[in-house]
């Protein structure tokens, strides 16, 4: 289960993938997990309802598109590590953001939920044998293996939470 495996690198998911150091995907997801759990809360409460830009997303946003992303995510390895091979679509990210409860929500109840699905993600992988985690199919127009989609979950934590970091903190 490591990046060199990822074969073809999927065009579009590549930008999270490469942002995953972690050469190995059970490593990256535990070093990910534990970001999660050790997630300076109080700072996130203190950006509030802020947004760095008129139309972009609230911190509480961000953290519910996390935990979506990552079921989409999960749910599709879980397709193609079954050797589903049905092309499955994207999902139109702006539509979800519109239709949530994040911002009558917790900090600490989105963490405490992104936190459970990751640990879910963790059983889910775990279970994937070397050959379950390598079958392929198409998602958003390219070949994507269940193991690609396992970094695109890494990696797409960090981008959102480096986002939240250069774009947010300064709002304090």
């Amino acid at each position: 289960m490591t990046k060199s495996e990822i074969n073809p690198m999927p065009q579009f998911f590549d930008r999270y993938i490469n942002q995953v150091e972690e050469e190995s995907l059970m490593e990256g997801l535990e070093n990910a997990l534990q970001i999660l759990k050790q997630i300076d809360i109080e700072k996130l409460k203190s950006i509030g309802d802020k947004v760095y830009a008129k139309g972009k997303w609230t911190v509480k946003d961000i953290i519910q598109h996390i935990i979506d992303n990552e079921r989409i995510m999960a749910y599709r390895a879980l397709r193609f590590s079954r050797n589903d091979k049905t092309e499955l679509p994207g999902y139109d990210e702006e539509l979800f953001g519109k239709n949530t409860t994040a911002n009558s929500r917790t900090i600490e109840n989105l963490i405490e939920e992104l936190i459970t699905v990751r640990v879910s993600t963790l059983f889910l992988f775990k279970s994937f044998d070397s050959k379950m985690i390598l079958n392929q199919s198409i998602c958003y127009g390219q070949t994507i293996s269940a193991l690609a989609l396992g970094f695109v979950i890494v990696g797409h934590q960090k981008h959102h939470l480096n986002v939240i970091k250069e774009k947010y903190e300064s709002l304090i």
